[in-house]
């Protein structure tokens, strides 16, 4: 209790000494507007992460937000802690799990943030504490973690193949058939009717608009033409000699070959997913080494940008920082958030965490021990670590499979990982 209540204090000081929240262009400003008008984004973003903004609208602030998303941030940390002693780690060591996601500065900012990652992690962790309680899940405890699995796949739509390996690890412990089923129907029905939802105002059944986009700039970085041969449109989408860092920049390019094409870059999605399909099935050992090349920043020791224009957010500055001049910044501020300001810092309480210093940060390479840790865990003592391991796993390559590696997208293996690392270890060899 006193670990969570020394990261209940941080995150006090955290809303004390950064107002009112962080929002970033384009995603907090977009995620907003959708809590507002309550329709389905053909961009990146589905709208499990607004349903939850719209239930704080009648609040109208956004401190109100990051101070949920700061209980989130201290929830995970409890699952994880009785997760573990349920399964006889004793305290101390059940502790320790929760360390990182409880007192890394980067998990305390990104809690501040108005953007979905948070949830994200919430929701995973939640259906595996569910799932996971019991030696035998029920048929209950199933139908709970579909739905969780669910969310998190509306609320971000890498998360959507979280379900197959949920139902994979039933289906290897052998638990039998309700508890599968309930999984799946808990899990695929709630998918199925957002898409039909989407359908109605989109004109096709998806839970997005821009799955294709991600994966064709993915390919952008080893797609050769001469090599693919892509027929008649498809064509249009080959590299034109525009060359930039990372893989997520040519969604934004102006001058790169998809956003020269006219209506605008999201309406030829299923275009780019058409190009990027052919390009992988081409050049499959190119698209493997991009995706282990970009996994690989991971486990730097000193993290690194990527793409250069973006440093990793590790500290607490100090500061005001303006928000651009857009018309949707206004708009949300009329109908959202009256009160929507750039991001400043107060003293003292700022200073505090300026000169807070995270003792045992989880550089790239401890995070590469913990994982080895988890592996090696369900491998050789307890497969109760395999889904939380696999999903840690998961959760660290799917978004450099598909788009391309961000900081902000490992925080959310981080917490999987260190439960999979500590169940691995915790108690006998009992193969449970």
């Amino acid at each position: 209790m006193l670990v969570l209540a020394g990261a209940g204090a941080l995150r006090v000081v955290t809303m004390l000494g950064y107002r009112p929240a962080q929002l970033y262009w384009y995603d907090s400003f977009s995620y907003l507007d959708t809590a507002v008008h309550m329709r389905p984004s053909e961009q990146f973003h589905p709208t499990g992460y607004p349903f939850l903004l719209w239930a704080l609208r009648p609040f109208h602030s956004v401190e109100v937000i990051a101070g949920v998303q700061h209980a989130m941030g201290l929830g995970i940390g409890l699952m994880i802690y009785v997760s573990l002693r349920r399964r006889s780690l004793p305290g101390w060591g059940a502790a320790l799990a929760t360390l990182p996601v409880l007192f890394d500065p980067a998990f305390l900012r990104l809690e501040h943030a108005v953007l979905s990652d948070m949830q994200l992690i919430f929701l995973v962790v939640a259906a595996l504490t569910v799932l996971l309680w019991r030696r035998e899940p029920s048929a209950g405890a199933a139908v709970c973690a579909g739905l969780l699995l669910a969310l998190a796949g509306l609320t971000r739509t890498v998360a959507v193949p979280l379900l197959g390996l949920f139902l994979l690890y039933l289906l290897v412990r052998r638990t039998g058939w309700r508890p599968v089923v309930a999984l799946a129907l808990a899990g695929i029905l709630p998918l199925a009717a957002y898409a039909g939802w989407y359908a109605a105002h989109r004109g096709r059944f998806a839970l997005s608009g821009s799955d294709g986009v991600a994966l064709w700039a993915r390919t952008m970085t080893f797609a050769d033409c001469a090599v693919i041969k892509p027929p008649g449109e498809e064509a249009k989408l080959c590299p034109n000699g525009t060359v930039v860092d990372a893989a997520s920049e040519y969604v934004w390019a102006p001058d790169a070959s998809l956003n020269k094409l006219p209506g605008g870059r999201f309406s030829h999605n299923d275009l780019a997913r058409s190009f990027a399909l052919r390009a992988i099935v081409a050049q499959p050992l190119d698209y493997l080494r991009e995706v282990v090349k970009d996994t690989s920043l991971t486990f730097a020791w000193t993290p690194v940008a990527h793409p250069k224009r973006v440093n990793p957010a590790l500290t607490f500055p100090r500061g005001s920082w303006p928000l651009p001049d857009f018309p949707l910044i206004d708009k949300v501020r009329r109908e959202y958030d009256p009160g929507i300001r750039g991001l400043y810092s107060v003293e003292p309480y700022a200073g505090l965490l300026a000169a807070y210093t995270y003792p045992a940060y989880l550089h790239g390479p401890l995070l590469g021990v913990v994982l080895l840790l988890g592996g090696l865990g369900a491998l050789l003592r307890r497969r109760l670590a395999l889904l939380p391991w696999a999903v840690a796993v998961f959760l660290l390559v799917a978004p450099v499979a598909v788009l391309d590696f961000d900081h902000r997208y490992v925080l959310p293996a981080i917490p999987v990982a260190c439960l999979a690392a500590a169940l691995g270890l915790a108690g006998s060899r009992d193969g449970a």
